[in-house]
């Protein structure tokens, strides 16, 4: 098991920003691809972005330009930067590692309000 705990969210106005921190514990962080999803009430669970282990970074359409993914290997802490928020960015954010089929941390919840 690879614990993930969450942090960061919040309630920010519609424009805001903030910063979601997922910290790891356990060993081999490094060999593993991070990402954060998304899950809004009434919707199925959305990929926002993810690192893998080449560096290349995939983004959801829809946070492509306002997100940003990075990771600390030696901290062993994954962030995400949310910029120029909106209402729709409203949802549970859930760090993962190694894909769907890997580890999950227990959400932390953003409201963006208009």
């Amino acid at each position: 098991q690879v614990p993930l705990v969450e942090s960061g969210g919040g309630l920010v106005q519609s424009g805001g920003s903030l910063r979601l921190s997922c910290a790891a514990s356990g060993t081999d962080f490094s060999t593993y691809s991070v990402a954060w999803y998304r899950q809004a009430p009434g919707k199925q669970r959305e990929l926002v972005a993810r690192l893998v282990l080449s560096g290349r970074t995939n983004y959801a359409d829809s946070v492509k330009g306002r997100f940003a993914l990075s990771r600390d290997n030696a901290k062993k802490m994954v962030l995400l930067q949310m910029n120029s928020l909106k209402p729709e960015d409203t949802a549970v954010y859930y760090c993962n590692l190694g894909g769907e089929a890997g580890y999950w941390g227990q959400g932390t919840q953003v409201t963006v309000s208009s």
